[in-house]
């Protein structure tokens, strides 16, 4: 049995960055559209069995109304909390029930979280958050049929996927989250709204992917040079003055910052770097959530062992060669 699994954060794309920058809202009628199409990609792909994450707004069910799939597409059993933990949790369930993809709907947190509950299951991230770096901004036909070709196995990983690096974030030397994307010392005591946009209280910050194009913290990087997802290697900055160089990045939508720059160091894997404030607050792929207390000993460093991610343009190009679509 090919099984691929969906897992829809109702709560992505509504943040307080909506207030502060200039984002639009991603509401859940259009995740519904987005399920929607998702399903029918995954059937036509050959996937014999959908399996999903419950949630208050029933995203599937809602999505369900209007087409009738000729393979079951059932809830996973699990309590739903209505905070991250449902799709930490659902993930693990997902992997243990045997699903062999995973596509996330949501921004970089709602993946990060997805690859807390497992990074053995490859991923398919689409965009439907705020600063999205990790997910990709792609049509859920598309999405659907690229993921159903995983899980049914028709394609090798080999041509289908990369294998991303993560952070793991440590406190006294045990390892106590993750980042995707980015992460962000921040001189506070707390947590608060959790985003992340006042740069002036970020003084080390540490970057697993950047580009000129990027969105969100990444953006500061992609401004010094490109690192690529499939690399192997970080970059650290040091911010602050005296400084060295400025970089004008756009660090949420609608929203710019300079920001000065002290040092630039390359990271590379199993590399760890200290953190120099405490107490303080780690921000991870654009949110403040691991505190550090007086006395603490926090660091980030640089795993390759992070999730499989499939890529959609790479797979359907091996679908084309593969005449999977085309027949004579």
């Amino acid at each position: 049995m090919s099984i691929a699994a969906i897992i829809a954060n109702p709560a992505s794309g509504k943040d307080i960055r909506r207030l502060v920058a200039h984002g639009s809202i991603f509401d859940n009628q259009e995740k519904v559209r987005m399920v929607r199409r998702l399903i029918i990609g995954l059937e036509r792909s050959g996937v014999t069995k959908i399996l999903y994450m419950p949630d208050s707004y029933q995203i599937v069910p809602r999505a369900l109304n209007s087409i009738s799939p000729s393979i079951p597409i059932e809830p996973i059993e699990m309590p739903v909390k209505n905070n991250q933990t449902d799709t930490m949790v659902a993930a693990g369930i997902m992997e243990t029930l045997g699903a062999k993809s995973l596509i996330i709907l949501g921004g970089d947190g709602t993946s990060r979280v997805a690859c807390k509950g497992t990074v053995a299951v490859p991923v398919l991230p689409l965009s439907t958050g705020t600063n999205n770096v990790f997910p990709y901004m792609a049509e859920a036909t598309i999405a659907g049929l690229a993921a159903g070709l995983v899980a049914c196995g028709k394609l090798p990983l080999s041509k289908c996927c990369f294998k991303s690096c993560m952070f793991d974030i440590l406190i006294d030397d045990a390892v106590v989250d993750i980042a995707l994307v980015d992460a962000a010392v921040y001189d506070d005591i707390f947590l608060a709204s959790k985003a992340v946009w006042k740069m002036e209280k970020i003084p080390q910050l540490f970057l697993t992917r950047c580009s000129a194009c990027s969105i969100g913290l990444s953006a500061v990087g992609g401004q010094i040079s490109e690192i690529l997802p499939e690399e192997p290697r970080a970059m650290a900055l040091t911010l602050g003055s005296p400084a060295s160089s400025t970089v004008t990045a756009a660090i949420a939508p609608g929203m710019f910052a300079e920001v000065p720059i002290k040092e630039i160091h390359e990271m590379t894997p199993g590399q760890f770097f200290p953190i120099n404030v405490s107490p303080g607050i780690i921000a991870v792929d654009g949110e403040r959530e691991v505190e550090i207390h007086r006395g603490s000993c926090a660091g980030i460093r640089l795993n390759t062992e992070g999730p499989r991610v499939i890529n959609i343009e790479r797979t359907m190009n091996a679908a084309r060669e593969e005449g999977l679509f085309h027949q004579p």
